[in-house]
């Protein structure tokens, strides 16, 4: 069972767990035979002359140790636990990566307005999905499958621009980096609220996009004044 997490609060200082090979593939499995969610390995991080770089061997790499390490990640992503469990046993580092557009999406918005957006749910009483936040500062929301490409016009329809407002979509051709992968030196993706059997029925796109929206609008408003 996956253990039910509190979401971390907005002033609590996120722990990183270390990132040792066996958490990665128990991570791959549970997901995969406990969530029914596709799961597919991607790059790792390796040891170089004292640091750490990506296994694609590319030194700018913007996602280091996580993103996908071949063109057809898709075909090799695997809901079963048992095949899981062999891909990882090959190279127990390789980062945990989900597809989206599957059995989820992923709505992706700005760490503090992710966090503005958790408090007002709490106080609206909605029922969240699982949420991650990833060491780049960006939070991602599961919700139904489809939800992605419905995001802007309901946005749009609320009276921002999605874009303008930095929430994206990630539905089918995407994918995220789950728990506990790490992103080069910078930290491990974690649960702001974990997969728990409270939330194993995702909400639909609908029910999130106007706290999202507006705490979105919120934050792109205060960056614009803290420039001008």
């Amino acid at each position: 069972m996956l253990g039910v997490e509190k979401p971390i609060g907005v002033t609590e200082a996120a722990q990183v767990p270390q990132q040792r090979s066996e958490l990665l593939l128990d991570a791959a499995v549970r997901y995969a035979e406990e969530r029914h969610w596709d799961v597919f390995p991607g790059t790792w991080l390796e040891a170089a002359g004292g640091a750490e770089r990506c296994s694609c061997g590319d030194a700018g790499c913007a996602l280091p140790g996580a993103h996908a390490d071949r063109p057809d990640w898709a075909g090799q992503a695997t809901g079963s636990g048992a095949a899981a469990r062999r891909m990882w046993t090959r190279q127990p580092r390789a980062s945990v990566l989900l597809p989206t557009g599957r059995a989820f999406d992923a709505l992706e918005v700005p760490e503090a307005a992710g966090f503005l957006a958790l408090a007002r749910m709490e106080r609206m009483d909605l029922t969240l999905g699982p949420v991650t936040c990833t060491p780049d500062r960006r939070m991602l929301f599961f919700v139904l499958p489809g939800g992605a490409a419905k995001a802007a016009e309901l946005v749009r329809s609320l009276g921002w621009n999605a874009e303008a407002i930095d929430l994206t979509g990630r539905g089918e051709g995407h994918y995220i980096a789950a728990p506990p992968t790490r992103v080069g030196g910078r930290g491990a993706v974690q649960w702001a609220c974990g997969p728990t059997n409270a939330n194993r029925w995702l909400p639909d796109v609908d029910e999130l996009i106007s706290p999202l929206a507006y705490a979105c609008a919120r934050e792109a408003a205060a960056a614009r004044a803290r420039t001008s």
